[in-house]
C-alpha cells in the first residue's frame, strides 16, 4: 500500500537525520547538521502525507478510522510526534546537537514499526468511538514530550560529569550549557504532563463508554498512572523542592521508561481490556 511505502521512506529519513547530527556532532561541523534539519522537515511532510493516505485508504476499505488503533500505526505516529516536538525544541533553543539524541528514538522507533503488521483491519467494538481519537492523540503527544525531556536528560549527565571533571574538550564539550539541558528537561515535562492528564481522562471517559466504568484497574490503566504519578513527583519536586541537575535528570529518565513500559510493555507482555493495542 502507498502509506507503507510512504512510511518506510519515513524511516530511511529519519535514519539518514539521526546519521548527520551524529556525523556533525562528532566532525564538530554544524553544516553537516544544518542537512539533518532539512531532512527532518522533509521526514515531517512525507509522514505526515502516509498518515493522511493511510486515512484515506481507510475510508477506501469501507473502514473510515484514524490510523493510530493499533501497534504499527501507534508506532508511526509516536515517531511522527518525536520528530515534530524536537523541530520545536531546536528552533527555540538554536541548537542542533539536541538531534543527536532524540531523532534516534524516532527512527528505532520505525524500525521497530515495520516489522509489526501494516495491514488496516477494522475497529474492535470497543475502539468504535469518538474518544479514540482525543486519548490516543493526546497520549502520544505527551509522550513525545517525555522522549525530548529523556534526550536531553541524557545530555545534561553527560554534560554535568564532564564538568565536574573541569575539561571542556571532546565531543560532550560541543553540547549547550548544563543551564540550558536542565531547563529543557524540565518545560518538555511542562509540555508533555497536561497531554497525559488529558489523555487518562479522555480514557476514563473511553472506558465508560464501552465497559461501564470509568476506572477497573486494568494494567494499562494501572500504569499509565505510575507515569502520572512520576511524573506528577517531577513537577512536585521541581516546584516546592527546586530539584534541578542530576535528580531531575534521573528522575526524568525513569519517568521515560516506565512510559515506554507502560505503552509497550504492558501490551506486549500483560494481558488486560487493552491487549487488543499489540495487534
Amino acid at each position: 500500500m502507498s502509506n507503507v511505502i510512504l512510511f518506510n521512506l519515513t524511516t530511511v529519513l529519519f535514519g539518514g537525520a539521526s546519521a548527520l547530527y551524529l556525523g556533525a556532532l562528532y566532525a564538530r561541523n554544524d553544516k553537516i547538521a544544518v542537512f539533518g534539519t532539512w531532512i527532518c522537515v522533509v521526514a515531517a511532510a512525507v509522514s505526515t502525507a502516509a498518515l493522511g493516505v493511510r486515512w484515506y485508504e481507510s475510508y477506501q476499505m469501507g473502514i473510515g478510522r484514524i490510523p493510530v488503533t493499533n501497534l504499527y500505526e501507534s508506532l508511526v505516529f509516536f515517531a511522527w510526534s518525536v520528530n515534530l516536538f524536537y523541530l520545536l525544541v531546536e528552533k527555540k533553543y538554536g541548537s542542533r546537537t539536541f538531534g543527536a539524541f532524540v531523532m534516534p528514538i524516532a527512527f528505532f522507533t520505525m524500525l521497530f514499526a515495520i516489522k509489526n503488521d501494516s495491514s488496516i483491519q477494522p475497529l474492535v467494538p470497543a475502539l468504535q468511538s469518538y474518544w479514540l481519537h482525543a486519548h490516543v492523540i493526546t497520549c502520544f503527544v505527551g509522550y513525545a514530550g517525555f522522549a525530548v525531556s529523556a534526550g536531553a536528560a541524557v545530555m545534561y549527565l553527560m554534560k554535568a560529569r564532564q564538568e565536574e571533571a573541569k575539561v571542556s574538550q571532546g565531543v560532550v564539550g560541543l553540547l549547550p550549557a548544563c543551564k540550558t539541558l536542565d531547563d529543557l528537561v524540565y518545560r518538555a515535562i511542562i509540555w508533555g504532563f497536561p497531554f497525559l492528564t488529558a489523555g487518562i481522562i479522555t480514557g476514563a471517559a473511553w472506558a465508560n463508554y464501552a465497559w461501564g466504568t470509568y476506572w477497573s484497574w486494568d494494567p494499562k490503566e494501572t500504569w499509565s498512572l505510575i507515569v502520572w504519578l512520576v511524573y506528577a513527583a517531577f513537577l512536585h519536586a521541581r516546584i516546592t523542592r527546586g530539584w534541578h541537575g542530576k535528580r531531575a535528570a534521573i528522575l526524568s529518565l525513569a519517568g521515560f521508561l516506565a512510559t515506554i513500559f507502560c505503552y509497550l510493555g504492558v501490551n506486549l507482555v500483560l494481558s488486560g481490556l487493552h491487549s487488543y493495542g499489540g495487534n
